[in-house]
């Protein structure tokens, strides 16, 4: 019997399926009150007294920036190794994302480069459109694939640098981290950062469809990113029609259209129940994954550490390509023919056409993020994944191993 792996496979059961159908007889399908019910049940598994729920992680980190103040010609420390977003928002505000290299272990954003290029930018000019007199504001670090960063070391740096920091966790819920074993864990939100950014996007540990989520410990930057996420408007939709409120509303601030949908957020009510469950199920296949191919000359596996609750939202793995006779496009390619579905995350900020031609970032400004990037793949792993499909899957990655070895 053929196997066919996709990369990833949504994991829906019948209390979604049946809270869509409620939503929709209910009447009312925009923001309402299971997105109210969906913040509150979302702020409580994280830690954080208040959660602004978002059409997209995007509309969270956008939100954010602005609410925090970031103004045109400032700077903001964005890691090179991330999805568009996380410096697309810096943008949105006429602000600079200056990029920072990764990590060589865990493609997280390195904090001495980080350093580095704070020092660099004080001595002389970086490439492009960077000035001596460029203030730097803010940092947002990601955590990659569901590995969290060092919270208390993200926390030291910026505060040591006068900065704001926001943490891009699209990946990382549920996620946790401590500095030692002997200490409690922290969950991802929970942290000293000003706000932390979810996402809910379609293959993301929980799903809405589409989806984000904005937390923060501080009640003012939550009252500015609801205000904006609708408009400036002096009273959310809900509230002016629940009854009981005016009808009236006042256009606060030029805001923006990223509220939430009840439909969306009753499926979220449900993902969130089983959230951990799914957690373990993405933990047990990432297991399978390093007990296999942990012998496998010819690729490295994905850090662990004993100090970190992983979601598992990606498992990349890196060829060792001085020992394989083809490159990381090619073993692609070779997965696909055996029906292997696999990404790659990601192409670094630094290496795409609008950095390079607008602020002239080099490859070797990077040199951890440009070798890479060349050899990441990342491999499907996802609740519901059956044991022959992750068998197929470590089976072709094997085969191909031993094929291609030089």
């Amino acid at each position: 019997m053929k196997i066919q792996v996709p990369f990833f496979r949504l994991d829906f059961n019948e209390q979604e399926v049946e809270e869509v159908v409620a939503t929709l007889r209910t009447g009312w399908l925009t923001s309402g009150p299971k997105v109210r019910n969906f913040e509150q049940g979302f702020a409580a598994a994280v830690g954080a007294p208040y959660a602004i729920a978002v059409n997209s992680c995007t509309a969270a980190l956008h939100l954010a920036v602005e609410a925090l103040g970031l103004k045109p010609g400032q700077a903001v420390l964005v890691p090179t190794m991330t999805f568009a977003a996380t410096a697309e928002v810096v943008r949105y505000l006429g602000a600079i994302p200056v990029l920072v290299d990764c990590e060589p272990l865990t493609t997280n954003m390195d904090l001495n480069d980080a350093a580095r290029k704070l020092a660099q930018l004080k001595s002389e000019p970086l490439p492009g459109s960077f000035t001596e007199d460029l203030k730097v504001v803010g940092i947002i670090p990601v955590h990659v694939g569901g590995l969290m960063m060092n919270i208390d070391a993200v926390q030291n740096f910026s505060t040591a640098h006068g900065l704001w920091a926001i943490e891009d966790a699209a990946h990382a819920f549920p996620a946790a981290w401590r500095q030692t074993s002997e200490e409690p864990w922290q969950r991802c939100g929970e942290g000293t950062a000003a706000v932390t950014c979810f996402s809910f996007y379609a293959n993301k540990t929980i799903t809405t469809g589409e989806g984000g989520m904005a937390v923060t410990h501080d009640a003012e930057l939550a009252e500015r990113m609801r205000l904006m996420s609708l408009h400036g408007l002096s009273n959310d939709a809900w509230e002016r029609y629940s009854g009981g409120r005016s009808w009236d509303y006042r256009i606060i601030a030029p805001g923006y259209k990223y509220n939430l949908t009840d439909i969306a957020a009753g499926i979220g009510i449900h993902q969130l129940a089983r959230a951990e469950q799914m957690r373990r199920h993405r933990e047990d296949i990432a297991l399978r994954y390093v007990e296999e191919l942990g012998s496998v000359e010819e690729v490295e596996l994905p850090a662990k550490d004993v100090n970190r609750i992983h979601s598992w939202h990606l498992f990349p793995i890196r060829l060792r390509l001085e020992r394989l006779l083809i490159n990381r496009n090619e073993f692609i390619e070779k997965l696909k023919q055996s029906d292997v579905g696999c990404s790659v995350h990601w192409r670094p900020l630094h290496l795409h056409p609008y950095y390079q031609e607008t602020f002239h970032w080099r490859p070797e400004d990077f040199p951890v993020a440009t070798a890479l990037w060349e050899r990441l793949i990342s491999l499907p792993i996802f609740p519901g994944m059956l044991d022959n499909e992750l068998e197929h899957v470590i089976h072709t990655v094997r085969g191909l191993c031993a094929q291609y070895a030089r």
